[in-house]
């Protein structure tokens, strides 16, 4: 294993890698609020964020492999996660110190900043059947990322408890599968009453999808978006949504990198969790 590299006076960028399409990465919010959060935290000290877009994992690989030969960044941030993620173990055999998002049931071998998808898909299920929903479905992000799973498996259970039917839709984050999305369900016998979305671009896609369709939002169908943002709150109706702080997430992992690179290892820390908030395309589920 390469030797760790020093932390005190070094003054080099935490990277960042994002496998996605640059198109996705210029119209979803999340990454761009992580982004500043992280930036805004390592700014303190006079650090900074190397971000590098690529389009799938094996470039993502060959990256860290070439930041590892030109020591060009201090530590790594990694997100999205897969199930025996290969990342992990790449990063300790290049002694690139890391810091990932991760599921709180998830334990590493790496310093973690914990987000509790699962818990926020009970409550957004909770509020959905306290409206008298009873035919609830989702419209989730890739099968392969271990937050879609925790998430799916989090919706399943919520409303089996519930005693409700539920459905589950898989897209990509962007638009045009949110769109797909929601028509393939709003066609359903008996149609979903409620949707929740896994972010906010496939939650505004469906929206308009379902009043091009002749519903009402939210008075024949619900639409629940994942995430809070401006898309959200400009959409019409305005969305509601499992809002959460991505700036204070960001700085909570800046602040992960930064022990990080200070005392070569650093605690995990818990995101502050998501809550429901009511906005016009939730309502009473129809009679």
């Amino acid at each position: 294993m390469a030797a760790p590299y020093p932390g005190a006076m070094d003054t080099r960028p935490a990277g960042l890698v994002l496998a996605r399409t640059p198109r996705l990465f210029g119209i979803e919010p999340f990454y761009m609020e992580l982004l500043g959060g992280i930036e805004g935290a390592l700014a303190e000290v006079d650090r900074a964020v190397m971000l590098q877009v690529v389009p799938d994992s094996a470039a993502e690989i060959a990256t860290y492999r070439r930041w590892a030969a030109d020591r060009a960044v201090a530590a790594v941030v990694v997100v999205n996660l897969v199930a025996d993620d290969p990342r992990i173990g790449l990063l300790r055999e290049l002694g690139l110190p890391a810091a990932a998002l991760a599921p709180a049931s998830v334990r590493l071998p790496v310093a973690r900043v914990t987000v509790d998808g699962a818990s926020a898909m009970r409550e957004a299920v909770r509020e959905l059947v306290a409206l008298g929903h009873r035919r609830i479905a989702r419209v989730s992000g890739p099968r392969a990322l271990v937050h879609t799973r925790e998430r799916d498996e989090a919706f399943a259970q919520a409303c089996a408890e519930a005693g409700v039917d539920h459905v589950v839709a898989v897209a990509d984050y962007t638009e045009e599968a949110g769109a797909e999305a929601a028509a393939e369900l709003l066609v359903r016998d008996p149609r979903p009453t409620a949707v929740v979305f896994d972010n906010d671009v496939m939650a505004v896609a469906g929206a308009r999808v379902a009043k091009e369709r002749g519903l009402d939002v939210p008075g024949d169908v619900s639409v629940l978006a994942w995430d809070d943002s401006a898309l959200c709150r400009l959409a019409s109706p305005p969305l509601s949504a499992m809002s959460f702080d991505v700036d204070a997430l960001g700085r909570l992992v800046g602040a992960v990198v930064l022990e990080l690179l200070e005392h070569g290892e650093a605690a995990d820390r818990a995101a502050v969790e998501h809550r429901f908030l009511a906005r016009g395309s939730t309502g009473p589920a129809p009679a």
